[in-house]
Order: C-alpha cells, then sequence, then structure tokens
C-alpha cells in the first residue's frame, strides 16, 4: 500500500493511508512524468468501508499488531488489516502462520510457499497466489517452479489429488490417500513432512475463504492491483453499500431482523432452561434434517463461471473438481462424522503434537480463541450472550462437510441463522471464489462490519478443522 505524505497537503489521520484526493495523489511526480500506480481497491477490502478499518483511536493492541507486522514483512498487508479488527485472533492467528511458513519444520521454506500456492489456487484466490509466488522467490525458490505444476519436483505435485480432495469434498479422504504418498521411492514424503503439508493446505483452503468473504482487496503492488491512471470520481465517492446491484432496505426492516433474533435467542435459551429429553435417534434425525435442508441452500441468482487467469490455472490440475453435497437425494453417501468418534482435543491435536511440535498447541490456542471470541454485543444491543450464536456457525459448517456432534440440537440452526446468512455461510465455507458482494450485504443488515468479519473468523477456523479432522482420521487409519 502507498502512502501519500499527511504533511505535504494537509491530509492527516486515515487519508494519510490513501491516495490524496486533495492534491491528486503524488501529483508533483506525475507533473515531471513519472508514473505513480494506484490502487485499484479503494482500501483493503471492497466490502467493508475503509473508514471502519482504519479507525481514529484504533485500540493500542492492534496498532501495536500493525507495527510487529511492518517491521516483520516490511508491510502490513490487507488480510491483516481487516483481522485486525480482531486484534485478539490476529495475534493468535499470526503466531501460527509465523511458525508454518518462517520457523525450523520438516519442510523446507520454499516448499512451504509453493504448496501455500497449490492450496491458494484451487479457490482461484489470486490474492494468495501472488503473494506466496512473491515469497517463494525471496527465500530463493525456483522460478521454473512458478511456470506450473508440471515443472515442480515429482514429490509436490504427488499432493495435487489430497490437495484437491481437502479444498473441496475432504470426506472422501481415506488411508490409502496417505499410504501412496508415504510409500518407499525418491518421491515419497515422511509422516512429519506430510502432516506439515497437510496443515499448509487446511491453512490456505480456510484463508482462502476469509479472503474472499471479506473481499479483500489484491495489494497495490500485486498483479491486477494497481492502475497507471487517476481513480475516477464515481468510484471513489460511491458507496460500498449501494455497489453491487445491491438493493438497500429500509432500516426498520433490518432493525426488525436484530429484535427477531434476539427474541430467538431467548426463547431457546429459556427451553434449554426446561432441560427437556430428547432421545439420541432424534437428535440424529435433526441432524439428517438439517444436513438434508443445506442441500436447499443455494444462491438465487446464477454466478458466471470465471475464467481462471494464466498465473492460476497453471497450478491446477482437474479444475472441474469442486465442493459437491455432502450427501444427495438417490446416492449413495459414505456415513456421518460423529464428531465424538474422532474429536480434535483427544485425537487430533495429539497427533499432530507428536510429528510436528508446537503446531498443534498453536492450532488448538486458535481455534479456542475464535470460538469464545465475544464482545457480549449484538448489532446495538450489549451485555449479550452470544455462545449460541457462534456454535450454531460453527456447527453449520461442520455440517455441511458432514459432520454431527451428538449432544447439539440442530434445530438451533434453523432458529438462529436466516437464510441469506445460511447462503452466505455455505457459498464461503464450500466455494468461495463465487462470493459476492451482494450476499454480503443481504445479511445482518444492520450489524457491524466487524461482526461480519467475526463470522469470517469462525468460517475459516471451523473450515479449517473439519479438514483437518477427516485427513488426522485418515492418517490415524493408516497408522493403526
Amino acid at each position: 500500500m502507498i502512502v501519500a505524505d499527511p504533511e505535504s497537503c494537509g491530509c492527516s489521520r486515515v487519508e494519510a493511508y490513501l491516495p490524496c484526493e486533495n492534491c491528486g495523489a503524488l501529483s508533483g511526480k506525475k507533473d515531471r512524468g513519472i508514473k505513480i500506480p494506484r490502487q485499484l481497491g479503494r482500501g483493503p477490502s471492497s466490502f467493508i468501508p475503509v473508514e471502519e478499518i482504519l479507525q481514529e483511536g484504533a485500540e493500542s493492541a492492534q496498532r501495536r499488531l500493525f507495527i510487529e507486522a511492518f517491521v516483520s514483512t516490511g508491510r502490513v498487508d490487507n488480510i491483516t488489516m481487516v483481522m485486525g479488527l480482531h486484534p485478539e485472533y490476529l495475534t493468535s492467528f499470526w503466531k501460527t502462520q509465523y511458525l508454518l511458513l518462517r520457523m525450523d519444520g520438516p519442510l523446507p521454506y520454499h516448499k512451504r510457499h509453493y504448496i501455500a500456492i497449490m492450496a491458494a489456487a484451487r479457490h482461484q484466490c489470486s490474492y494468495l497466489v501472488g503473494f506466496h509466488m512473491g515469497e517463494f522467490l525471496q527465500v530463493g525458490g525456483d522460478p521454473q517452479w512458478l511456470r506450473g505444476l508440471q515443472y515442480a519436483p515429482q514429490k509436490l505435485r504427488n499432493l495435487n489429488e489430497i490437495n484437491k480432495i481437502l479444498a473441496h469434498r475432504p470426506w472422501l479422504i481415506t488411508k490409502e490417500h496417505i499410504k501412496a504418498l508415504l510409500k518407499t521411492g525418491d518421491s515419497s514424503w515422511s509422516l512429519a513432512e506430510l502432516i506439515q503439508a497437510l496443515v499448509l493446505l487446511t491453512h490456505y483452503h480456510s484463508l482462502a475463504s476469509f479472503v474472499f468473504g471479506c473481499g479483500i482487496n489484491l495489494e497495490i503492488d500485486q498483479e491486477g492491483g494497481h492502475a497507471f491512471r487517476p481513480p475516477s470520481p464515481r468510484s471513489c465517492d460511491s458507496s460500498p453499500a449501494s455497489e453491487d446491484g445491491v438493493s438497500t432496505s429500509s432500516g426498520t426492516d433490518a432493525m426488525e431482523e436484530v429484535e427477531v433474533l434476539m427474541e430467538r435467542m431467548k426463547l431457546l435459551q429459556e427451553c434449554q432452561l426446561e432441560e427437556e429429553v430428547v432421545t439420541q435417534e432424534e437428535m440424529e434425525t435433526r441432524f439428517e434434517m438439517e444436513k438434508t435442508e443445506s442441500l436447499l441452500v443455494t444462491t438465487s441468482v446464477d454466478i458466471a463461471e470465471h475464467s481462471l487467469p494464466p498465473n492460476v490455472l497453471c497450478f491446477v490440475e482437474d479444475p472441474e473438481f469442486g465442493y459437491k453435497d455432502f450427501t444427495r437425494r438417490g446416492e449413495q453417501t459414505p456415513p456421518t462424522f460423529r464428531a465424538q468418534d474422532y474429536t480434535w482435543e483427544d485425537h487430533g491435536y495429539s497427533l499432530i503434537n507428536r510429528l510436528y511440535p508446537d503446531v498443534g498447541q498453536l492450532l488448538d490456542e486458535k481455534f479456542q480463541v475464535v470460538y469464545n471470541l465475544t464482545y457480549n454485543t449484538i448489532a446495538m444491543h450489549s451485555g449479550v450472550d452470544t455462545s449460541m450464536l457462534r456454535r450454531a456457525i460453527w456447527n453449520y459448517v461442520h455440517c455441511v462437510f458432514g459432520i454431527r456432534y451428538d449432544d447439539y440440537d440442530y434445530r438451533e440452526v434453523n432458529q438462529l441463522l436466516e437464510r441469506s446468512l445460511k447462503i452466505y455461510i455455505k457459498t464461503v465455507a464450500c466455494y468461495p471464489e463465487k462470493t459476492t458482494k451482494r450476499m454480503y450485504t443481504q445479511f445482518w443488515r444492520h450489524f457491524k462490519h466487524s461482526e461480519k468479519v467475526h463470522i469470517n473468523l469462525l468460517l475459516l477456523e471451523a473450515r479449517m478443522q473439519a479438514a483437518l479432522l477427516y485427513a488426522l482420521r485418515a492418517i490415524t487409519r493408516y497408522m493403526t
């Protein structure tokens, strides 16, 4: 991000981070014939007004994190800026990503970034692909590998099958996939290497969901992130809420949505106090009903398939392979993954920590932080217990990936998650590249942008944990 000099034209505060509208953004250099690139997107996100991200009097924790990011990497990227709305989570996220990419581990640094590229390419995420192409070269990676998968070593190409399954249909992973990668030969993986690769793949599949779910703009120095022309007044002045053909609803309707949600939460909490006795059979039936109903949760408009840009397509084999609903009527389906049979706490965590020390603890901390993160607010209401709502979002993500919790009443999902929110959650979690600004705008219309970012953090981590559980269960079965 280019920063205009605030002292040269009287710009101050937030405006100092934007192309200066008073002086024409570095007009002195432009007058001398020097081409100045301009960021095509206004601010870190195309969904969130930049003023809400770069707020005056930001928390000291947020400022400190931005300074640490700059000192560590030489920039404060757009993902960090948006995640900075929740400093506690950003701290945990940063520690985990730093360990995955920069600390000692089984895989050399350049291969870690190449795996990140492979993962992001499955979701057509130009932002992450471009970013890690640069990082790959910085740590000494062979430029020839960036011409496409076919130029990478066979060992990395062998990850393609498990990469596409983890990205789109993780329930299909079996111990045979693990066995094929670990078999003896020149291109074989060690178990420790494979664990790190699987964590990297799931991390970047999920991070791609966050990028699309929050409308993260390309960095100004990325291909497609800038242009050598002045911005049109219309593009600078347009209201984020009115773009992308979004029809604005009355404030009364949006306020009503908030009150309805508050009332439903209150009723559900009262029902829980009454300690209704529900059999396991009934709980299972309610899950199957929710899972079946999720098949009907699709976007109301046709979304054009975007052709993959060449710098992304070259890292994708079998591009037609994508998310397919976990269960469809009339089709044979794999059995539901009962969360109690293979839990993160009892199984996944210990397996990762044994084979890739420290990362298990950091992942666990990150899951816990986002699951328990709360400011006890909903829209304009304060002092609210949001645990029920957070659990509904987490469990709905796991539901669309076929994971069931025996002790959870899935009727709560239907009570707390309106249809527009379900559409958004399923799109961001399952095929994030199809996310539109209309979807982002249409749910929770009276909520703060920071609350919508909070949802995206829950989606990111719930999705990552779901995919990891399937992969780690396959490894456990291989080992036994």
